[in-house]
């Protein structure tokens, strides 16, 4: 019951009750290349890449988005895939110099599915930040400016 263990892996919910000592990871993955800070500088070809983990065992897929979670589509899984590690995803996208919104979404080997915000809040409410794995939105600017959305 020590201060980092309360306020660390203690996960408030939505109906003002806790979770106490939640030391598990759910899926969560996200989006590394191209990401917050990267610039595109001409139309084509961009591989997306990232990472995906579960605490819950193996990833078994990730899923793209290249239009803010409206479709999706499977990336391929890069390397070795061990059970409670990172996995390395890649996916083929072609830019075409509009607007986009890059996701990333994992589902493990038990079928839990890497959640959205607005699901999270829901099952969770607002103070429930520690353990938070929703999925990370990358917005990509006409101009090639990427930032987080």
């Amino acid at each position: 019951m020590t201060r980092e263990e309360t306020s660390k892996y203690t996960n408030l919910l939505r109906d003002g009750k806790a979770r106490q000592f939640v030391f598990e990871m759910d899926a969560k993955s996200v989006i590394t290349r191209p990401s917050a800070g990267h610039r595109l500088t001409t139309h084509g070809y961009y591989p997306i890449s990232g990472y995906a983990w579960s605490g819950h065992g193996h990833v078994r897929r990730v899923d793209i988005s290249t239009d803010g979670g409206q479709t999706w589509r499977t990336a391929r899984l890069t390397g070795p895939v061990h059970d409670r590690a990172l996995t390395r995803f890649e996916a083929d996208w072609h830019w075409n110099g509009g607007a986009a919104n890059l996701q990333s979404r994992a589902v493990d080997e038990t079928g839990y599915v890497q959640p959205t915000h607005a699901a999270l809040v829901e099952a969770r409410g607002v103070n429930s930040q520690y353990h938070y794995n929703g999925i990370q939105n990358w917005r990509v600017e006409e101009t090639g400016e990427v930032r987080n959305a």
